[in-house]
């Protein structure tokens, strides 16, 4: 493996000054830059972020062809892209794993936001951590098993 996959999902692109007391006050170039200081040598951390569901797709589509590990953060696709699942269906099919990750906990949040529509087809899924809920999948896809 050389490269992972951090794909981030609608309003991430907004982190730092959404709902920090959600969130934080730490925004994507932040984590990028603790990603890429926590990857082992040798990988590398492509992170993407998009308010567009089907440009979303298209990466997990690259995911599958490339057989790349995906940490995805869906965002409020979470909770009722069905397109979304199918794509992510896809990677977790093809052998490749996917994580998907919340900065916040949903299961403490609006009743909506319990569902994932995602969990299902994925890897794994780390929850409620902030930032760490990355970096700790980025271990996880990192580590020899």
């Amino acid at each position: 493996m050389s490269t992972v996959l951090v794909l981030n999902g609608p309003n991430l692109g907004r982190l730092g000054s959404r709902e920090p007391d959600v969130y934080g006050s730490a925004d994507l170039d932040e984590l990028r830059a603790l990603l890429r200081a926590s990857a082992p040598a040798g990988v590398t951390v492509d992170l993407r972020q998009t308010d567009d569901e089907a440009e979303l797709i298209h990466w997990l589509y690259e995911a599958v062809d490339a057989g790349t590990p995906v940490i995805l953060n869906p965002a409020a696709f979470t909770h009722y892209s069905y397109a979304l699942r199918d794509a992510a269906g896809l990677v977790t099919k093809a052998g490749v794993p996917l994580i998907e990750v919340h900065i916040s906990n949903p299961h403490a949040r609006e009743t909506f936001r319990h569902t994932s529509v995602v969990s299902a087809v994925a890897t794994g899924v780390i929850a409620g951590l902030g930032f760490d809920s990355y970096r700790l999948a980025l271990n996880y896809l990192t580590t020899p098993r």
